[in-house]
């Protein structure tokens, strides 16, 4: 797409959910019958969602269920909904979530007020549970498709899907400050363990973890802005602190039935992290248990009939464990009829697949190479396929690939370049294609498992914005640092009215690990702030700094224990490099991010005064020791051991050296990133005699979610940087 830049972008284009491009089906599932696609769509481009089927024999959607009326609106969810989104990272309204029985093809769900089962087309969804006086959280079905279960008042309940009364089967928790089948804050945030519970393959049990936080102290988040007192004014929340006490948590057993729970051995040390849960298909538990420093993590099977424990593998690394979903148990091995199981490694410094017998032992690498396997697609046992998500061919894109069990060379089955998010379908026969790229917007194809071919496009929707507003392609580039290091970035150049420049350039920065923001995808172009920027007169950068993620473990590993260093100073060498092409007035940068990108901006313009002159934090983390357990002793260590790192990697350590000027943007109730950590900045900028500016908003969280409110931040930042750059 080939388009020269609209300096007309209006400010409002910038709040406007879905983006541009982006009112894209999504949550896509082949039906358990192979014969239709189901997915979530706002048919009027909104942001409330209804759900669709797609037949597969002729191509035509048609609607399937429509939302509840109270769906639409964030007001009639529950706090622990929203919290729940909060940690998805999710905007959308009407059905968010939805569950196939495989064996009964019913669907399953979850609206505001309460449970609804779809049983056949044509006939209304069947109210399973409605207007609960507690809410219920993470509903699920029974493998056998007969149960439904969730989580209410902190206990596990169980409920017929024939209908019925439901039934409380774990106890001990409610009203004690613990819960049982929810998975712990850490867990859900940091850990991308979302669940706290798990039926057994054969319907008759349940795993769950019982978590117990009430050695946590509280801390209050208060909601200033409301204009009422008392309840609802107010949130308690056990948060971790790094170097602080994590929540309790023990692997319990119980049947479906509820009656005594067999608690399982997770080891010697209590304080550890329960990071993934599977069954497998012998009947036994597998676990994986992360030790508190990250650096170790144990694959544990639990044999429940003789109560015996045992390792299978320990993976570990000097740098951090980076934790993965792709533990597949498998049947059969290819050959010789015995169990196993396919297990990701970073070892060799890449994230790889090996293949490993029931008792651990490896029996072959299936990839190797200089690039990384970002997940398991899906795994053929019958043909001895495994599929893949990876970014062998550049760290810019990813595609799907499948690789022998026996061992052979990957073969990659999405042609197109870009990014690519597959489903793939139950006989294994063919996939549903999400891909998009910088010059165009997502579509989505079926396409054959065999050799990748197109079978047919089942959506490509033209969004007349991107026409209106003619949003030009980033230009993605690569630079060496002053340690020859290569890093990826991307250019939103200004009109050309503005002239070949040295133009006056704003960084647009995140900068953390486990996250990559220069890739060949939509999301680039569709960075409506950056292209808002651009129309107005300034070259706007992206760089993905060393610590980011999908460049291998040693690309990351210089963060360890040093947050805030080489982050700085690659971001700096990617404005120096600007400036050598003539592109960026080297007097005249500046820097925005949210979240650790706050962070980052605050740290370059403390770190770096002689580059950049202006900077925008949002919701930053400020001092490492306000933040929480899991994340920041990934890469910190804990703060008793590691002090004079922590004090280092603080932004209050460098304000003496800042010069320029200062925006800070928080949520007062954002209960991830505390608006502690933007106070305790202010008061060392008062202590230090800095000038600073404070943009607050006080019903939002660390995601800013009110169209009016993100309206007026917009109009705030760009006039910042006019006027100060």
């Amino acid at each position: 797409m080939s388009l020269s830049p609209n300096p007309n972008i209006e400010l409002n284009d910038l709040v406007q959910f879905p983006l541009p491009g982006m009112n894209v089906p999504g949550a896509l599932r082949f039906s358990p019958d192979g014969r239709f696609l189901t997915y979530l769509f706002s048919p009027d481009g909104g942001m409330v969602r209804q759900l669709y089927r797609y037949d597969l024999a002729d191509g035509t959607s048609r609607l399937l269920i429509a939302p509840t009326a109270q769906s639409g609106s964030e007001e009639n969810l529950s706090l622990e909904e929203k919290l729940r989104r909060e940690r998805l990272r999710q905007r959308e309204l009407g059905i968010t979530r939805y569950e196939w029985s495989v064996k009964t093809g019913q669907m399953l769900i979850p609206q505001p007020d309460g449970l609804y089962l779809f049983v056949a087309e044509g006939e209304p969804l069947r109210p399973l549970l409605t207007n609960p006086a507690k809410p219920i959280q993470d509903a699920h079905f029974s493998p056998d498709g007969q149960w439904v279960s969730f989580v209410q008042d902190a206990e596990l309940h169980v409920m017929p899907t024939a209908g019925g009364e439901p039934q409380q089967i774990t106890r001990g928790a409610r009203g004690t400050g613990k819960t049982n089948g929810l998975a712990e804050y850490i867990a859900q945030e940091e850990l991308a363990r979302r669940r706290g519970y798990w039926w057994s393959p054969d319907s008759q049990k349940l795993a769950f973890v019982e978590v117990d936080e009430t050695h946590i102290p509280v801390y209050r988040v208060m909601h200033l802005g409301k204009d009422a007192v008392g309840e609802g004014a107010q949130e308690d929340h056990r948060y971790p602190f790094a170097g602080m006490p994590n929540a309790k948590v023990r692997l319990g057993v119980v049947g479906r039935a509820g009656g005594d729970v067999q608690w399982l051995d997770l080891g010697d040390d209590d304080d550890i992290y329960l990071a993934r849960v599977k069954w497998l298909p012998n009947g036994r538990l597998a676990a994986q248990v992360l030790n508190r420093e990250q650096s170790q993590l144990d694959l544990l099977e639990f044999d429940l009939e003789t109560g015996q424990t045992r390792r299978l593998l320990r993976e570990i690394s000097d740098v951090w464990i980076n934790l993965h979903h792709m533990f597949r148990p498998l049947k059969q091995l290819p050959g010789n009829g015995e169990s196993g199981f396919i297990w990701a490694s970073e070892r060799t410094g890449f994230q790889h697949l090996y293949l490993y017998d029931a008792d651990g032992r490896e029996i072959r690498p299936l990839t190797q190479g200089n690039w990384q396997v970002d997940s398991v697609a899906g795994v053929d046992a019958k043909n001895n396929f495994v599929y893949f998500m990876a970014a062998k061919e550049s760290p810019t894109e990813s595609h799907l690939y499948r690789v022998s069990l026996l061992g052979d060379e990957p073969q990659r089955l999405t042609p197109e370049p870009g990014m690519h998010s597959v489903v793939l379908d139950v006989k294994r026969n063919q996939f549903v294609d999400v891909q998009q790229a910088s010059e165009q917007p997502p579509s989505i194809v079926l396409r054959s498992l065999a050799d990748g071919r197109s079978l047919n496009t089942i959506f490509n929707q033209p969004d007349e914005r991107i026409v209106q507003l003619r949003l030009p392609t980033p230009e993605i580039v690569t630079l060496q640092n002053r340690e020859g290091v290569l890093l990826y970035g991307a250019i939103y150049h200004p009109p050309a009215s503005f002239g070949e420049g040295p133009h006056p350039t704003i960084v647009s920065v995140y900068g953390g690990p486990h996250a990559q923001r220069v890739t060949n995808n939509w999301f680039l172009a569709v960075d409506m702030r950056a292209q808002y920027l651009a129309s107005q007169g300034f070259l706007v950068f992206k760089l993905d700094n060393q610590g980011s993620a999908r460049r291998g473990l040693a690309f990351e590993a210089p963060i360890k224990h040093n947050m805030g260093s080489i982050e700085v100073t690659d971001q700096a060498d990617g404005v120096r490099w600007l400036v050598a092409q003539g592109l960026a007035a080297p007097k005249r940068v500046g820097i925005y991010g949210w979240s650790y990108g706050g962070y980052m901006a605050a740290m370059c313009l403390a770190k770096a005064a002689d580059t950049f002159q202006v900077a925008v934090a949002g919701a930053p983390v400020t001092h490492w020791d306000g933040y929480d357990t899991g994340y920041t002793e990934r890469y910190m260590g804990l703060p008793q051991q590691n002090a004079d790192e922590y004090e280092v990697s603080s932004v209050m350590h460098h304000l003496d050296k800042i010069e320029g000027k200062l925006l800070l943007v928080h949520g007062l109730i954002d209960e991830n990133v505390h608006f502690r950590h933007t106070a305790r900045l202010v008061n060392g900028l008062i202590a230090a005699r800095k000038r600073y500016d404070l943009l607050l908003f006080p019903d939002e969280r660390h995601m800013p979610r009110k169209a009016d409110g993100r309206l007026y931040m917009e109009e705030q930042i760009a006039s910042y940087f006019k006027e100060n750059l």
